[in-house]
């Protein structure tokens, strides 16, 4: 199984971490290590040695067939269910290791990195491109979305990363998050939301 996830696709998430709203010229990919998924409301532990974690909410879809060099408009038949997720980020690392000019993966692939909420068939949605999804922390709000203001559309990312890699059953793809990122603590209780569906619980420990 392969974890992809998409950075900087939401224009006002690159505001609050870059200073600029610009679109990158292709989508932003990374991924995590199999060993990063945090899954079945599993509580999330807090590394004490990577400094300031924080959130970023975003929607997760799950790919259900082979693919290869995917043409965007037959995108569609490639993933079957969505969910929202959690990209955990070593915020402080991941600043330093782009200054440096060097990967991400130690900011956003160690363990428990990529949390996973209850997944939803597509078809329980009109449009998938139109979702709106929330974080709460401790029952306050503190990050909203929608997925149409996603700067590459879900389509978009799988036609762009099957280009480079063959999607096969069970890779997920995270696909971005959008402004309102914030740090965790012990003792935090998460709850992830798709529309009014709560899709993800969790603690912070």
């Amino acid at each position: 199984m392969k974890i992809f996830a998409v950075g900087m696709n939401y224009a006002q998430h690159n505001k609050e971490l870059l200073g600029t709203l610009l679109k990158p010229e292709n989508p932003v990919i990374f991924m995590k290590p199999d060993s990063a998924l945090l899954k079945d409301h599993k509580p999330f532990f807090i590394p004490d040695d990577l400094g300031r974690i924080e959130y970023e909410a975003e929607v997760v879809v799950r790919i259900c067939r082979l693919g290869k060099t995917i043409s965007e408009r037959f995108a569609h038949r490639y993933y079957d269910a969505v969910t929202l997720g959690i990209d955990f980020t070593a915020r402080e690392l991941q600043q330093k290791l782009r200054a440096a000019g060097q990967p991400w993966e130690l900011s956003k692939g160690f363990d428990g990195a990529a949390a996973l909420g209850d997944w939803v068939d597509v078809d329980k949605f009109r449009d998938v491109q139109a979702l709106n999804f929330h974080l709460d922390i401790n029952g306050q709000t503190v990050q909203e979305g929608f997925t149409g203001d996603m700067l590459y559309k879900i389509d978009e990312l799988i036609a762009y990363i099957s280009r480079y890699f063959t999607l096969k059953t069970g890779d997920i793809l995270y696909t971005g998050t959008p402004a309102g990122t914030g740090p965790v603590e012990v003792n935090d209780h998460l709850e992830g939301y798709l529309t009014d569906r709560k899709v993800l619980e969790m603690n912070c420990k």
